[in-house]
């Protein structure tokens, strides 16, 4: 019988990529430059991850006659200065590596126009790493996915042939989650991105995890290559750790 791959979809923004400021300090800008007020710091950080879009408007309350041009402005920012001020997590680029060689395909799920996924993924020589990246339209004129990130957990499934029994998502925030359970995949949330205090551990997560070597140590247990099912490796999981589910 011939086992589907097994596929590690990523995050982008707080997963793989740290923004390092560059996406709360654009927003910032492209508020100060219309004259409009800039939230705290708690809530800049929680703009990232969810549509740009969405963000500007639920938290920031960007009027929608000047949503466009605080939207371009923040965006000239983020790739004349942001995007090569951005890094890569401590031990990601060990952890992509060690997923690839073991035989895992990789894929990026980012609600992150998808052609400026692409561009900051290859600044920073992650591109190679991944069988895919998908993200949101790139049209930001455009309304926010109404589905958030399902449909493109949808996609990277879909581009590598593999069903929701053979993946993974990991990822920072709830969105993530939303996007893995909405598809009927498990997420590992990881503890070095922008969760708000308490929204990790609200959730039904396969793992939560504090380092990308601990992250591989997961998918390696969670999903294993030899094409074992979750309830097989359920039952090899001890009593305290926490099962592989995300709903």
């Amino acid at each position: 019988m011939t086992v589907s791959p097994a596929l590690v979809i990523f995050d982008l923004d707080g997963t793989l990529v740290d923004p390092a400021g560059s996406i709360t300090g654009g927003i910032a800008y492209a508020l100060e430059s219309h004259g409009l007020p800039v939230p705290d710091s708690a809530t800049l950080d929680a703009m990232v991850g969810p549509p740009l879009l969405e963000s500007l408007g639920r938290l920031a309350e960007v009027p929608a006659d000047v949503m466009p041009a605080v939207v371009h402005a923040y965006r000239k920012r983020y790739i004349s200065e942001g995007m090569a001020a951005s890094r890569p997590y401590p031990g990601i680029l060990e952890l992509l590596d060690r997923l690839r060689a073991a035989g895992y395909h990789l894929a990026v799920a980012t609600q992150k126009p998808e052609g400026l996924a692409k561009k900051l993924l290859g600044i920073h020589d992650l591109d190679r790493r991944f069988h895919s990246i998908h993200g949101a339209p790139d049209d930001e004129t455009l309304p926010p996915l109404q589905d958030g990130k399902a449909s493109i957990v949808a996609a990277a499934l879909g581009v590598n042939h593999v069903p929701s029994s053979r993946a993974l998502m990991i990822g920072d925030r709830r969105h993530d989650a939303a996007g893995a359970a909405a598809n009927g995949v498990p997420c590992i949330g990881v503890a070095w991105g922008f969760a708000e205090p308490g929204e990790l551990e609200a959730l039904d997560l396969a793992a939560r995890v504090g380092d990308a070597h601990a992250a591989g140590d997961a998918v390696e247990r969670l999903l294993p290559l030899d094409g074992s099912t979750r309830a097989e490796v359920r039952a090899t999981v001890p009593e305290t750790a926490e099962a592989p589910t995300c709903r």
